[in-house]
């Protein structure tokens, strides 16, 4: 441990070595990142059992999860605004104030759901009025209006979990959504296909999987808040109904940002899909592989991003400056250690990676891993820059910061990121591998943003101190 003098002239206080650091933010970082492969491991199951039914159960389940995801990403920003506040006061011991966050986050969450409960139920005639046939639409309507009860727990869930990340209580969270992967394997091999004695449900089956996990999830989590003994002094649920509007505003003004710049993230990859599906569908299938193996290598670097939104929330609320700037500087050196690591994974075993998801009889496997192969390279390029911007948008997420984050994460992304992955795939001629060389030039400016505006902040913040 080193010292340093107090910001507040109060004395000087404990300031944690560079090793001590490293060690408490993997710590951290570790089981936030299992906690992620996990929730992945949740998707592949629903989508490889629901495949086994047929093309159209597919198709309809993908419209309907890719709908609910779109509502419940935005939705997630109000979740992970709670974890700044909540870290920031845990930093000072601010009991009341921890409270008031999770709670109010709450119930931001619940205001969020009633409303896109509407929209939800009319899955079926807004998918017939954007072209797709009767019988998808009607498959998909029957998933959605069983699954939509799943966004109450699910971002509850994510609530729950930025509230014990901000208190470094990570290693729960890793194991209730372990224990729902594998209840989610089990309830929709029960409910899809009639097994143990449950009906066959088919689609409608996966979206009671859904809910059941999410409803399970939850539960354990909230569970573990409530009654874990070093956590009762936060009475999250006592007297929850009492409105706090204060803290209600702060996250709702702190997360709308978070969704709008996650929305801004995800749809970046979901219109490179389009552009790429105008190719060919050899190419767009390679996309997809690709796609899903650079997802899986992002778990890494945004559970370390999480990592860092609450060790740097910590060290600000306590007002440790020093703290906060071996904090961010640590997980900026862990990210780049661990993207590099992804990074070579990628370029030296392309086919082997590729080749999980492709039948060696099939005719088209080998258009597709040719196609595939350039992609992850490129996908490999860009492991570095898609983990400094994640983790320069967690790392500003730990100061409140989420505002001008949101403007440049929309600009990179948007004018820069799609403009150029056009220009590049169509005007050039480069098709997919020009499309995914727009992307990684986004992300890259995006990246070097995001950094950018936290060291100025970080620097800002030493100067002050220096001068107290």
């Amino acid at each position: 441990m080193d010292t340093m003098r107090d910001p507040s002239g109060k004395g000087t206080q404990s300031v944690l070595s560079w090793a001590g650091h490293t060690r408490a933010t993997l710590s951290l970082g570790v089981p936030l990142i299992g906690a992620q492969l996990a929730q992945m491991a949740i998707n592949v199951t629903d989508t490889v059992m629901v495949g086994w039914l047929g093309a159209t159960e597919l198709a309809a389940t993908v419209l309907a999860t890719q709908t609910f995801f779109l509502f419940f990403i935005f939705g997630s920003g109000f979740a992970l605004a709670v974890m700044p506040v909540a870290a920031q006061a845990h930093g000072r011991d601010d009991v009341r104030g921890v409270r008031r966050s999770v709670r109010m986050g709450m119930w931001v969450i619940l205001v969020y759901s009633a409303i896109i409960m509407v929209p939800l139920w009319m899955t079926e005639s807004i998918l017939l009025a954007l072209g797709q046939t009767e019988q998808t639409a009607a498959l998909a309507g029957d998933y959605m209006r069983v699954a939509q009860w799943a966004m109450v727990p699910s971002l509850l869930m994510m609530a729950f979990r930025s509230y014990l990340s901000a208190l470094e209580r990570a290693q729960i969270v890793l194991w209730a959504t372990l224990a729902g992967t594998l209840l989610n394997a089990f309830l929709n091999y029960a409910f899809i296909f009639g097994n143990f004695g449950a009906p066959r449900l088919g689609v409608v089956g996966a979206a009671v999987a859904s809910l059941g996990t999410n409803l399970l999830t939850c539960a354990l989590l909230l569970a573990y808040c409530v009654m874990k003994q070093e956590l009762r002094r936060y009475k999250l649920m006592v007297r929850f109904w009492r409105p706090d509007w204060q803290a209600f505003f702060d996250v709702l003004k702190l997360g709308w940002p978070i969704s709008a710049m996650i929305l801004a993230e995800v749809g970046l990859f979901a219109g490179a899909s389009v552009m790429i599906g105008w190719i060919g569908t050899i190419e767009l299938a390679a996309h997809g592989i690709a796609l899903q193996l650079a997802g899986i290598a992002f778990m890494f670097p945004l559970g370390l991003s999480s990592a860092a939104t609450v060790r740097v929330g910590n060290a600000y609320g306590r007002g440790d400056l020093v703290g906060l700037s071996r904090a961010g500087s640590i997980a900026i050196a862990l990210s780049v250690v661990v993207t590099l690591l992804l990074a070579g994974i990628f370029w030296t075993f392309p086919d082997v990676l590729i080749g999980w998801y492709l039948d060696e009889h099939n005719p088209d496997a080998g258009d597709v891993l040719r196609h595939a192969v350039p992609l992850l390279a490129v996908a490999a390029a860009f492991q570095l820059v898609d983990g400094l911007q994640a983790m320069g948008a967690g790392l500003l997420r730990g100061l409140k910061d989420t505002k001008m984050p949101m403007v440049y994460a929309i600009v990179s992304y948007w004018a820069i990121g799609m403009t150029t992955a056009y220009i590049f795939a169509f005007v050039a001629g480069f098709g997919a591998v020009g499309v995914w060389w727009g992307l990684a030039l986004g992300l890259s400016v995006a990246a070097l943003l995001l950094n950018w505006r936290y060291q100025q902040r970080e620097r800002l913040g030493l100067v002050r101190a220096a001068a107290t």
